[in-house]
């Protein structure tokens, strides 16, 4: 929007940057992506994920993992969870959680609805599912009276911008599976988290324990389209009849599947989550002596969670659009991606003295 409709009250601001800051869904598609959908364009193929490239995809996931997989593609990040946690539940039980989880929040209750399940929440630490919490939810285990906990499913990274560590997924599935339940891994952001840490998907995902991964793609350079990855795939002998009735099936899946294998193509996918992230924390380090301005942690990944002055967000927001995250304590979220730029993470902060600074 133009910054004549809000008023500085520091320096001038710029126009806004060519960059969004409200989401990493803002981006749009990777060069190397839109290559590789146009070459899977050039002639026909097998429907509904009977191509090379979806065979393919089945392979490098496998090759990743050290261990073979099935890999369903789906078209979005609800529908993959859907898949994902649908295939492993029955409808008496329930999924443990952090209260902040994607599946709770921002799924317009599509887990809830298409597999019946109830949703034990958890307040979380940062964000983040502990043994404890678990276990805290395990008081209805066996009773007939009560919904019966089946799967625990985590956000790697968490809502909260928060990055679990390999040793924290283990414990969380070594819990899980003790008590005959499953652990589900949203991974919308985990190319991001394996960047932040500097671990592979293996150590962090197949040696951890996980059972079942949605390995986001639309967040870091595709067009559309995420993965249900069964580490496990005798758990969910139903996976692909799930994913059919959920209306997760492309007809023409290879257009999915390209997509992925660009990204997994040289390590791509972790060269835009480590830019990514990298821009959050120059973001961080250029706003931290703002004047108005209180980073509520640190960014561990691609998300910069900030404190601003209750009258400074509506003028910034109305200049450079991004979402409030606790409108009562002044939280926002700024988040970055693999086509952002410094330039625009500097034409933002040159926007934020002008509407934070000084006040």
């Amino acid at each position: 929007m133009s910054s004549e409709a809000a008023t500085p009250t520091g320096p001038v601001p710029p126009p806004p940057p060519d960059a969004s800051f409200a989401s990493d869904n803002t981006a749009g598609v990777a060069p190397a992506v839109m290559a590789a959908l146009a070459e899977a364009n050039t002639a026909a193929a097998g429907a509904y994920g009977d191509d090379p490239w979806s065979e393919e995809l089945g392979t490098r996931f496998g090759e990743l993992l050290g261990r073979p997989v099935e890999v369903l593609a789906c078209w979005g990040g609800t529908g993959a969870n859907v898949v994902g946690l649908a295939s492993l539940l029955g409808s008496w039980q329930a999924v443990i959680c952090a209260e902040s989880a994607h599946l709770v929040t921002d799924e317009c209750g599509a887990p809830a609805r298409f597999t019946g399940a109830l949703f034990l929440t958890d307040p979380g630490e940062d964000g983040k599912l502990t043994p404890a919490a678990v276990e805290r939810r395990l008081e209805w285990l066996g009773d007939q009276h009560h919904p019966q906990p089946g799967v625990v499913s985590i956000s790697q990274v968490t809502e909260l911008g928060t990055v679990y560590t390999p040793a924290e997924i283990a414990a969380l599935a070594d819990a899980a599976h003790a008590a005959g339940m499953h652990l589900h891994l949203d991974g919308a952001r985990i190319a991001n988290a394996l960047a932040a840490t500097g671990t592979d998907l293996r150590t962090m995902v197949a040696d951890t324990g996980v059972d079942v991964l949605t390995w986001g793609a639309t967040k870091n350079g595709a067009m559309y389209g995420e993965a249900v990855v069964l580490l496990r795939p005798e758990l969910a002998p139903h996976a692909r009849f799930v994913r059919k009735q959920a209306g997760q099936l492309p007809s023409k899946a290879r257009f999915v599947a390209a997509q992925m294998l660009a990204l997994l193509d040289g390590d791509r996918w972790l060269e835009h989550a480590e830019h990514a992230n990298a821009m959050a924390h120059l973001l961080a380090d250029r706003v931290r002596d703002v004047q108005g301005v209180r980073l509520a942690r640190e960014p561990e990944a691609n998300a910069v969670f900030v404190h601003l002055p209750h009258d400074a967000i509506a003028p910034l927001r109305e200049w450079s659009f991004f979402w409030d995250w606790d409108e009562a304590e002044g939280l926002v979220r700024w988040m970055t991606h693999f086509a952002t730029r410094p330039e625009d993470v500097e034409r933002f902060v040159a926007g934020v003295e002008a509407f934070v600074g000084q006040r």
